[in-house]
Order: structure tokens, then C-alpha cells, then sequence
């Protein structure tokens, strides 16, 4: 029985909408974290030993193991996930799935979050370190591109067939 076209291109497209919004996601983040760490710069106070931990100066660099740092980049994240399930659920997927499910995605958001944050800081430092200089330069920015592939790595499946998944019937 062969599938309709809206059917076999169905997960493509999907797949080209999750993308379209997590880069507009992606530039939400942008600028609100450069307002959030322009506005917090100056809150230095030490993070608390248990994140402190995690990220230390030894893997985010000098000077951002603080609050002024940490929670810009989270709150930036944050509104963007928080975009980025809106438009998901009303666009791509196209789903009236239920309330509490926005409660999993962000606990998923959340948990992500201190994955990329310190895996951005081991990249950047890595990069960092090289002997070319224009991956010293890119280093950031590199960085902040292959950590954030893991949300589409982990989201769009788990926004698709499980989150989002259409009842069967």
C-alpha cells in the first residue's frame, strides 16, 4: 500500500521545522544572554561547592565559574527552550498533548543545560588551546555549535515519538 507524500516527507519536514525553530531559538538565546550578562556581569559571588564542581574555572575559564555567568546562560536558555516547545508543539508536531508534559520537557531542558554548559567550557578550552590560530579565535563559537547539537540529538526524537506522538486510533 504505498503512503500518501504528506506521509513519507511528514518526519522530513518535521525534521526541517525543528530545525528552523531551534536556530530562531538559537538567536533568542544569543541576544538575551548577551542583555542577561551585560546586566549580571557584575555579580561575581561564587558559585556554591557543589557547582563550583562542576563548573570551575579549570573548564568554563577565568572568571565565569560565578552566578554573573551561570545564569544568564541559563536563563537565555531557558526562554529558548521555552520558545522552541511552543512553536514545536503548535507547528511542527502539531499536538494537543497535555499539560504535564511541558513539565518532562523542561526537566529534560534543565538537566541538558548542565550537560552543554559544561561541555561548552571543555570544547572552548580544548579549541582554545590549539596551535592555529583561527581555531583559537573560532573556539567559542565552535564550541557552542557542536555542544548544542546534543538538543537536537536528544529533543527532536523525544518530541516526536514521545512527547508529541500522535494517538493512535
Amino acid at each position: 500500500m504505498p503512503m500518501n507524500n504528506e506521509k513519507k516527507n511528514g518526519g522530513l519536514w518535521q525534521f526541517v521545522k525543528f530545525a528552523i525553530f531551534g536556530t530562531i531559538g538559537g538567536i533568542i538565546q544569543v541576544i538575551s544572554v548577551n542583555v542577561l550578562y551585560f546586566a549580571m556581569k557584575g555579580w561575581t559571588t561564587p558559585l556554591p561547592s557543589f557547582l563550583g564542581g562542576i563548573f570551575s574555572e579549570k573548564v568554563l575559564g577565568e572568571g565565569n565559574s560565578c552566578w554573573g555567568y551561570i545564569v544568564p546562560f541559563f536563563l537565555s536558555n531557558l526562554i529558548s527552550q521555552i520558545f522552541q516547545y511552543v512553536q514545536n508543539k503548535k507547528t511542527t508536531f502539531k499536538s494537543d498533548a497535555p499539560k504535564w508534559v511541558f513539565g518532562v520537557y523542561i526537566a529534560v531542558a534543565v538537566l541538558l543545560m548542565f550537560i552543554i554548559t559544561w561541555m561548552q567550557g571543555v570544547l572552548n578550552n580544548f579549541l582554545s588551546s590549539s596551535s592555529s590560530r583561527l581555531l583559537t579565535v573560532l573556539a567559542p563559537t565552535l564550541a557552542v555549535v557542536i555542544a548544542g547539537q546534543i538538543y537536537t540529538v536528544v529533543m527532536f526524537p523525544l518530541e516526536k515519538f514521545v512527547l508529541f506522538r500522535k494517538a493512535r486510533g
